[in-house]
């Protein structure tokens, strides 16, 4: 057997009609290379983790990661190139979008030219194209695409490539700047590089899906947004706590709508309009942060949504405590005025909840 040349890192989430076609692809695309490949599964529903240890257990090549309670591509695809020797790391779907056979090609550029850290497949240089997507999909991955440009200040074509090459020394020590947000792992390294890194483009055929459900969802694309956030201003004020501050806004402005449905339309005390307002608020930014701010790691489940609910109220409830006792102390002082004092406990409040709601209830206990 060969010394191990290449690992391919391979994040899933509900692939098992995938995989063992992938395999098999990748057994003839690698014939002569040592190689193995790497499956980061987040614990998917529909058994793809059991069917790649079947798989494993009659080639060694084929190696299972299971994360649970964790989401997330790119943390995913960090997790298994950290967990290889190869000299060669390549990340590519297992929805079988990305041909194996475009892996040699990436790794004899890499060959060609020691200078290089990194080869990519792209579907927008010459020979490389989208297949049958249809306009509005080309569209969204064309703008995509400028966006990341402006960030990286590169002339890539594909900033958006899901499938690519590394070297594992490059790699390494990238590992450390790396934030793991959102689904694009080739825009997290190409930003966090303190020296511009030096790649070349392969051309890429992308294929349909044939077997499961795409990943592309609006939620997706507000990942892609938060990413970029990260990397541009991540440093000065953290993203998930920029995340948690403006959903915090958002139920500002949800209060406000039913407190003036219950009390100007329903006609109800203001009291009860009141704290029918905070509890629908609260309901609002618990889901919101469910879904965008803790991703990575958001409630599944009746009980868990409910008690996790019930945990951000209370923490919620004493972080407005805070802010009333902070206002009030500050407005007391002769050289306060009322606008510095508000929004002195408007920010404790919001430390106070994004602290322990981060804690308590999208935390480990």
């Amino acid at each position: 057997m060969s010394g191990l040349e290449l690992a391919v890192v391979i994040p899933t989430f509900n692939e098992a009609g995938n995989v063992e076609e992938l395999v098999e692809r990748l057994e003839r695309a690698l014939a002569g290379f040592g190689w193995e490949a790497i499956f980061v599964d987040d614990n998917s529903p529909d058994g793809t983790a059991e069917r790649l240890r079947s798989l494993a257990q009659r080639d060694r090549r084929i190696r299972v990661i299971e994360r649970i309670r964790r989401r997330g591509l790119s943390s995913a695809c960090i997790e298994g190139m950290m967990a290889t020797a190869a000299p060669l790391i390549a990340v590519m779907d297992a929805d079988l979008q990305h041909d194996p056979e475009v892996l040699p090609r990436l790794a004899a550029a890499l060959r060609a030219d020691p200078e290089l850290d990194l080869a990519i497949a792209s579907r927008f240089v010459e020979g490389g194209g989208t297949g049958d997507w249809e306009r509005e999909r080309v569209a969204k991955s064309e703008t995509a695409s400028r966006i990341a440009q402006l960030v990286l200040k590169a002339d890539l074509r594909d900033p958006m490539s899901g499938c690519f090459m590394i070297r594992g020394s490059t790699f390494r020590q990238l590992a450390p700047r790396l934030s793991g947000i959102g689904f694009k792992i080739l825009l997290d390294l190409l930003t966090s590089a303190t020296v511009p890194l030096r790649f070349a483009e392969v051309p890429l055929q992308f294929h349909r899906r044939e077997v499961g459900e795409s990943k592309l969802d609006h939620v997706v694309a507000m990942e892609f947004l938060i990413a970029l956030y990260d990397r541009m201003f991540g440093r000065i004020v953290p993203t998930r706590f920029a995340m948690f501050a403006l959903i915090g806004g958002l139920g500002v402005a949800v209060h406000m709508a039913i407190l003036a449905l219950a009390y100007g339309v329903v006609a109800t005390t203001f009291l009860t309009a009141q704290i029918v307002a905070t509890i629908g608020a609260m309901t609002f930014n618990f889901f919101l942060n469910n879904g965008l701010t803790y991703r990575d790691r958001r409630l599944h489940g009746a009980r868990a949504l409910t008690l996790g609910w019930l945990s951000f109220c209370a923490v919620c409830s004493v972080g407005a405590l805070a802010n009333v006792g902070v206002a009030a102390f500050l407005f007391s002082s002769r050289y306060a005025y009322a606008t510095v004092s508000a929004l002195a406990g408007i920010l404790v409040g919001a430390v106070w909840n994004f602290a322990l709601s981060s804690r308590f209830t999208w935390g480990r206990y």
